[in-house]
């Protein structure tokens, strides 16, 4: 597999986007709903699966289709291919607030397990595929779902964190304990699973949930600080209910309302 050899810039802080920059006749694919700016020259096409060509007959695009609608995603994709003479410009941006990280699948041994809603854009030649979790503990309380992606190829990937990136490098049976929606994603190597918080406190008071990852090295795993679940959740707790605003933290409630020169009663 020899994915296009594919040169980038990420611009900015907490708002990213990539700049990919492609020379006549190579492409990049990404996911629906990603795409920001591009020069002319460059043509769009909607494919079907992600255009690896891993396996062109029919029935093989039409698995490789099904896979993506077991991770939630649509069945089509998006190509930027340079029809030009010269160098162009395609750019990608962040869904929310967070960190773009490059994967060059070169040197992760042409594997990398990623959160299925994290993955921005690729390489063509790219495979983007499912990794379906053999354990049952993993596929019954993973949280987040027991299916991943998988990204497959020797080709440079995009993937979107949530908050603040931490990269933790685990030595040798080597285990990280991390909330299931905050992992990002982790080479090959690293082997996972989910374990039961315990205790009675913990699993009715504690309020993070039954169970948490647990990341086995070695390995690098990828970790965010702010899910997009949990960042949805607060947003959706806030909303106002009956009509009512839940105030920006006043004790005093309508009456700190009032005094604040709300008349909306």
């Amino acid at each position: 597999m020899n994915a296009h050899e594919i040169d980038y810039e990420i611009f900015g802080e907490e708002m990213q986007y990539v700049e990919i920059e492609l020379d006549p006749q190579e492409a990049v694919v990404a996911e629906a709903g990603s795409f920001m700016m591009m020069d002319t020259d460059i043509k769009m096409n909607t494919i079907f699966g992600d255009g690896s060509n891993q396996d062109n007959s029919v029935l093989g695009k039409i698995f490789s289709a099904g896979k993506r609608m077991l991770t939630g995603e649509s069945l089509f994709m998006t190509a930027f291919l340079n029809i030009g003479q010269g160098k162009k410009q395609v750019s990608f941006a962040s869904p929310y607030p967070g960190k773009i990280l490059p994967i060059d699948l070169s040197e992760m041994g042409g594997r990398f397990i990623c959160q299925k809603d994290a993955f921005l854009c690729a390489a063509k030649g790219v495979s983007v595929g499912i990794e379906f979790s053999k354990r049952l503990g993993r596929g019954l309380f993973g949280g987040e779902g027991f299916i991943m992606q998988k990204l497959e190829g020797d080709g440079m990937s995009f993937i979107h964190a949530g908050g603040t990136l931490a990269k933790k490098t685990l030595g040798p049976g080597e285990v990280l304990k991390v909330d299931t929606g905050c992992i990002v994603g982790f080479t090959k190597e690293v082997d996972y699973d989910i374990e039961f918080v315990g205790g009675i406190r913990n699993t009715v008071f504690g309020g993070e949930g039954l169970f948490f990852a647990t990341l086995r090295g070695p390995g690098t795993v990828y970790i965010q600080s702010l899910p997009f679940s949990r960042l949805a959740g607060r947003v959706l707790a806030s909303i106002p209910r009956g009509g009512k605003d839940k105030g920006e933290g006043s004790i005093l409630g309508t009456l700190g309302d009032i005094v604040g020169g709300d008349n909306r009663f």
